[in-house]
């Protein structure tokens, strides 16, 4: 018997959960036609199988069609999403972990012009920022047609064999009424009372009720403190907490503290990277304290001992780990083995978000096994014959290959140039800001440790140096070096120095620089801050007609408030063309795509972020000296065989290049690269 908090078993009316810990409800965007497949199903089984006590299916579940799927959410209105449930259901039990799943109607989260191109509809006549599509005002048919519609999803989820259900009441119709700011309505569901504002979520739980009966488990995941000035405080948010224990309708509370209607809002709510852990775990356990209710939360909760002490404290009845269980499936096991020092660690990146945000699916920045449970594997195989596998390069893909290789049983030795592992990734880690990214390697390099391999730092690898040990295979993972020529002049441009330049340290930023970004992902911005703080007043400049697209919604709220308000320009869609030295000045022409438009503009410094061209050398020299030419079987690849290509028989080994030693991308595509291909060595 385990005294750990987090492994005790909890009663919930009359279900018996196993431990404390859940994955909270989110929608990693995997199903296929709104419903949840093999895909998804796997996912949710990996983390089951894993020891996860309850798993808190969708983010969410629609159950109008004029709610439709902006997230590609489940569709619960649907009468042929039973039998997928009753699959995804089945596959989490298999495992004794318990399954719900959270409903909701988007409400003016949403746009019109998606499934049935419905209108949307809200208690408000305003748009959502975040989706911009303006709503049209509930009428009393409306309401009556939904509440209807909550029903009927909540009696088929309870056919697909589900414990019971989340409604879900913070962002979506049903906060949308209950919230003052988003409440335009007159009459029995208007603003002008509490007990108005809250009518409509009340009348859909007893509709619910009535539809599934009281034994079946019924929760709410609401907002309970706005954050805002004219919303719900956190006094009526108690209040309303008090209402729904004593209404007897539901079963738990699921406590959220703020508003996702922007992406800075949103953030707040889902705390990323540099910014507070668990940072409303204070106010659930006060929502706890007040109510008597089982209380579940999740908000960055990313580690064990914050979990732990959410639970031992009486904060929470179970705690929702929801992004961590994304960078490893396998928290529970770990725990109970005591393996915790083994748990691949959440760095806050919010890749997983963001992508979704962007009409893609979830992925971790750095488990590429995440969400291709059916192709990838989370535990790494023994191979049928130990190999010397030599990798040089000791960045996230070249770590990657090295784990993976190592786990598989083979004899790995790495070369790195640097004095330290992380290449790219000790480069993002130099921002305070950044700073857990470097999880992204120290993990990696503990799993190395754990498994004998040999390191040569400090190592600038020659063609001599790989073939003198006799391996087998041969991984070039030497990443890039930042790209200075302008697009499609063919030559570098003068006078400029690069991103990484700023970010190392090694330049100091001059007094009124330029910043052209041509790649639109980090390091910009990234730059900027370093200039910022250093007194510079800085201009960034992009070609596109968005700036740093790749840095999606979540991840651009912290880079917007550290550089808004200290005199940072943002220009699009003008073009660097070329920079020539005035005296001691620097004189950019820049141009545009859209007409002959040119100007020019004088800065002190001008700093280029254009990606980076593969450090390829090393591979072009043993080209000739392996098997295979360095030639890829793309789908051998894809379908997850061996690499068998062989282009020189007498070649001494296989030869492979991986990540940015390819061609410039990012962290996950990296370690996806080392994954997929050294599983299978």
């Amino acid at each position: 018997m385990t005294k750990d908090p987090l492994l005790q078993p909890y009663q919930l009316k009359h279900l018996t959960l196993k431990n404390r810990i859940m994955t909270t409800s989110h929608e990693p965007a995997y199903p296929e036609d709104g419903m949840p497949k093999e895909r998804y199903a796997a996912y949710h089984a990996e983390r089951a199988k894993a020891g996860v006590a309850l798993a808190m299916t969708a983010g969410s579940a629609a159950v109008s069609k004029d709610s439709p799927p902006v997230f590609n959410n489940v569709l619960a209105y649907k009468d042929e999403v039973v039998p997928w449930i009753q699959k995804l259901t089945d596959g989490c039990h298999e495992h004794g972990c318990a399954v719900m799943i959270q409903l909701t109607h988007l409400g003016r989260r949403t746009n019109w012009n998606k499934g049935d191109w419905l209108p949307s509809v809200s208690s408000t006549k305003h748009r959502e920022p975040a989706h911009r599509a303006f709503p049209k005002l509930l009428e009393d048919w409306d309401i009556e047609r939904i509440i209807n519609d909550f029903a009927d999803a909540a009696e088929r989820m309870k056919a697909g064999g589900m414990d019971g259900i989340e409604i879900q009441c913070y962002g979506h119709l049903l906060d949308q009424l209950w919230s003052p700011l988003t409440n335009d309505l007159t009459g029995p569901y208007g603003a002008d009372t509490l007990e108005n504002r809250l009518r409509f979520p009340m009348d859909v739980l007893e509709a619910i009720r009535k539809r599934v009966g009281d034994d079946f488990i019924l929760g709410l995941r609401y907002t309970a403190d706005e954050v805002q000035k004219g919303g719900i405080d956190a006094a009526e948010g108690i209040e309303i907490s008090k209402r729904l224990a004593k209404s007897g309708l539901v079963d738990f509370l699921n406590v959220i503290r703020g508003r996702i209607h922007t992406d800075p809002a949103m953030t707040d709510v889902i705390p990323v990277q540099g910014m507070a852990s668990a940072p409303h775990l204070d106010f659930a356990g006060e929502v706890r304290k007040a109510t008597g209710m089982p209380t579940f939360h999740a908000a960055r909760i990313p580690d064990v001992a914050t979990a732990r002490h959410a639970v031992a404290d009486g904060l929470l009845d179970m705690v929702g780990m929801t992004r961590a269980h994304m960078a490893d499936p396998h928290i529970v096991r770990k725990i109970i083995e005591g393996r915790e020092e083994d748990i691949r660690p959440c760095v806050g990146a919010t890749f997983c978000l963001d992508r979704i945000y962007q009409a893609g699916d979830a992925l971790c920045i750095h488990n590429a096994a995440t969400g291709r449970e059916l192709t990838m594997p989370h535990d790494i195989a023994p191979a049928d014959t130990r190999k010397k596998v030599v990798i040089v390069g000791a960045g996230p893909g070249g770590l990657e290959a090295a784990r993976v290789a190592a786990e598989r049983g083979h004899d790995v030795t790495v070369f790195e140039a640097a004095a330290d592992p992380g290449g790219q990734i000790r480069l993002t880690a130099q921002s305070k800001r950044r700073r857990e990214m470097i999880g992204i390697i120290d993990w990696r390099m503990a799993q190395c440790a754990a498994r004998d391999v040999t390191f040569h730092f400090n190592t600038f690898a020659e063609a001599d140096d790989v073939t003198a040990l006799n391996p087998d295979v041969v991984i070039i993972a030497t990443g890039g070096l930042p790209n200075t020529e302008l697009f499609e002049k063919g030559r570098e441009a003068p006078h400029v120095v690069t991103a990484w330049d700023i970010i190392s340290g090694d330049v100091k930023p001059a007094e009124n620089i330029l910043i052209y970004d041509e790649s639109g992902d980090h390091p910009a911005l990234q730059a900027a801050e370093m200039a910022v703080e250093a007194g510079a007043t800085v201009e960034v400049m992009t070609p596109d007609r968005v700036f740093a697209p790749d840095i999606m919604a979540m991840n651009l709220v912290p880079y917007m408030r550290s550089l808004q308000g200290k005199g940072v320009t943002f220009t699009v869609t003008r073009r660097l063309l070329g920079v020539a030295r005035d005296g001691n000045k620097l004189t950019a022409t820049i141009g545009t795509d859209y007409s002959d438009l040119k100007e020019e503009a004088q800065y002190d410094q001008v700093v280029v972020n254009y990606g980076t061209l593969p450090l390829d050398d090393l591979y072009f020299e043993l080209r000739d000296l392996s098997t295979n030419g360095g030639a890829l079987d793309h789908e051998a690849l894809i379908e997850g065989r061996p690499q068998t290509v062989v282009r020189n028989p007498d070649g001494r080994f296989q030869l492979f290049r991986i990540g940015d030693a390819v061609s410039a991308r990012n962290t996950h595509a990296a370690i996806y690269d080392a994954l997929r291909l050294l599983k299978d060595i």
